[in-house]
């Protein structure tokens, strides 16, 4: 699983990334949903960034400002002046420090470009769930953590029983060859009645055995218990927000 940090800088509002965001992205003709599919994310987190919902960290400008034609400092410290990625931007303030690098890539990744469906619907229902009913919402690139993998897939998460956790609309990448354990997030499918529509819950796993699977919610935090009879998978999330 992926962890991310809010790194909050001075002097900048939620305001101010929306407009360089916007003008940057509109100023190249791109439109929403087409830098969210180069960037690996969905178009509802573009959306978040530029209207202020969700603030600019270190990863996500770093993620975006390549597509947008300026340095992730620039897009960060407020030097809206474009320029190329290797670029350093001009300012009479002290340059920003930042932490080492701890990885060194050395050969090309391999499985880069394979595309996988990702399913769900725009709304949800009481507890999160949608029909997973094969209906292909759209398609988008698999990150490297599982593009090897066969029947990879995403889902696109549906209201707000999971917040903080996952959004609303955020994509979760699935891995359905992993073992899951207590503490992981995955995708249950279950059957609501005997040959039933399936139905999808993104919830944490806590426990299965031949009785029940019991699955635990955020928001508000509860329980839910599924008798195994019902239930036809359960998968785990390997990456979720940005691939």
């Amino acid at each position: 699983m992926s962890f991310w940090f809010l790194m909050f800088i001075p002097q900048r509002n939620n305001i101010s990334f929306m407009n360089m965001i916007k003008e940057l992205r509109e100023k190249i003709e791109l439109s929403q949903a087409a830098l969210a599919e180069r960037v690996g994310t969905s178009q509802p987190q573009i959306k978040r960034l530029e209207s202020g919902e969700r603030k600019l960290t270190k990863e996500w400008a770093e993620k975006i400002a390549p597509h947008l034609n300026i340095t992730p400092e620039a897009l960060l410290f407020g030097n809206g002046t474009e320029t190329g990625v290797n670029d350093v931007p001009k300012s009479d303030a002290t340059p920003p420090t930042f932490d080492p690098p701890n990885a060194i890539v050395r050969d090309k990744v391999e499985g880069l470009g394979r595309r996988i469906p990702v399913y769900g619907q725009a709304v949800g229902g009481v507890d999160g769930e949608f029909l997973m009913n094969g209906t292909v919402l759209y398609e988008v690139m698999a990150p490297p953590v599982i593009s090897h993998i066969s029947g990879a897939y995403a889902v696109s998460v549906a209201g707000s029983s999971m917040e903080p956790r996952y959004e609303d609309g955020e994509i979760c990448f699935v891995d359905p060859k992993r073992r899951v354990k207590r503490g992981d997030y995955v995708i249950a499918q279950i059957h609501q009645e005997e040959h039933g529509p399936l139905l999808a819950y993104v919830k944490r796993f806590v426990r299965q055995n031949n009785i029940e699977l019991v699955l635990e919610q955020f928001n508000p935090p509860k329980e839910l218990r599924f008798a195994s009879s019902m239930v036809a998978s359960v998968h785990f999330i390997a990456l979720a927000g940005v691939a």
